[in-house]
């Protein structure tokens, strides 16, 4: 047991844990109202023997201020009640937020930023969802603390909060001295979330029943398979951009590091040199991420062998290429076929 467990996990006779669930404008509709839903479901979810249990959490909305809400979708909901009403919580949600084209803007909410810094200092976990760590790292809680964001906003984050280590290939980060800052991934992470919590507060059991009832799923192969490679263009560099464009309709060739080289005008080394440099990646490893997005196109939309796939995206070897596909992916390619191709029942003419 952590010593945040030992400070708020309930014990029978006691109150249920107070979580705070933030309701701000750019709030995802469908992430803060699924852990509303699901950590106050304790009260008609029956327990193994078959009667309701007793609820573990009292959720409530909270916000600026009391009263209506439209958030990020349009979509109204009802701050329950303001912060500047809640001298103590023990654990404060940030779910999902939307991130427009022009990012996120700081200093936005500095009065949120407080209550959840105040509310760490009292004793309360401070957990977001997805997108949500944009605005709790404002309290500079994080900083030098790993966490984890949806893999779509990490660069925006990075730049952002580069004191803050991300890493958006996991599902959920715990991190803090007492193990009070926890953050999740990609938007359906929330589900790890909500159960780790109830795992935490309520006993691996009250977990795993909820998890059958709403039919939640861990995921624990993490974010990889999910996540598409997108190699960085907003370097600047031109000879560097000219190879990549190069690349995109020409990495199954045999040796593509020539072809690169060629379209770039530069010599070897220092084609290699700038290309790291422009990319974050090298040449070799350019090259394997395009093939490895195009294998999982085909594996996903195709009834291809794995075999066929290997020669068609550049490699002679299926054995290797397997090794390969499972060590960027996290999955075999049949494993991630099985995970991603549309099931029968969905498709045109399909039988549910």
């Amino acid at each position: 047991m952590t010593p945040s467990d030992a400070r708020i996990s309930p014990t029978a006779g006691q109150a249920p844990l107070h979580v705070s669930l933030v309701a701000i404008p750019e709030a995802v509709i469908s992430t803060l109202s699924g852990i509303f839903d699901v950590m106050n479901a304790f009260a008609i979810v029956p327990g193994p023997e078959g009667a309701a249990r007793t609820p573990p959490f009292l959720v409530e909305v909270v916000g600026r201020q009391s009263g209506p809400l439209q958030l990020a979708s349009k979509v109204p909901v009802t701050v329950q009640r303001a912060i500047a009403d809640i001298d103590r919580t023990d654990i404060v949600i940030v779910p999902s937020v939307l991130i427009g084209n022009e990012g996120w803007i700081r200093d936005r909410y500095p009065d949120l930023v407080q209550w959840s810094r105040t509310m760490h200092e009292r004793g309360a976990l401070l957990c977001s969802a997805c997108s949500g760590i944009f605005l709790l790292a404002e309290t500079g809680l994080f900083d030098g603390a790993d966490a984890t964001v949806h893999f779509g906003y990490a660069r925006a984050f990075r730049e952002a909060y580069p004191q803050v280590p991300i890493h958006p290939e996991k599902v959920l980060v715990v991190s803090g001295r007492s193990d009070e800052l926890i953050t999740s991934g990609a938007s359906m992470t929330w589900h790890d979330l909500v159960l780790y919590l109830i795992a935490r507060h309520a006993g691996a059991t009250a977990a795993q029943t909820i998890a059958r009832f709403f039919a939640l799923q861990w995921h624990q192969d993490g974010l990889a398979p999910y996540m598409v490679f997108d190699g960085r263009r907003d370097h600047g560099d031109m000879a560097i951009g000219a190879a990549q464009d190069w690349l995109a309709g020409h990495f199954s060739v045999v040796d593509p590091l020539d072809g690169m080289i060629r379209s770039a005008g530069l010599a070897e080394r220092t084609f290699k040199r700038r290309f790291t440099q422009a990319t974050g990646m090298s040449p070799i490893s350019y090259v394997q991420r395009l093939r490895i997005e195009e294998a999982k196109r085909r594996l996903e939309r195709t009834e291809a062998s794995v075999d066929e796939i290997s020669w068609q995206v550049g490699y002679e070897e299926p054995a290797f290429f397997r090794r390969l596909f499972k060590r960027v992916t996290g999955l075999t390619p049949g494993s991630y076929r099985r995970r991603f191709q549309m099931p029968d029942f969905a498709r045109p003419g399909g039988r549910g």
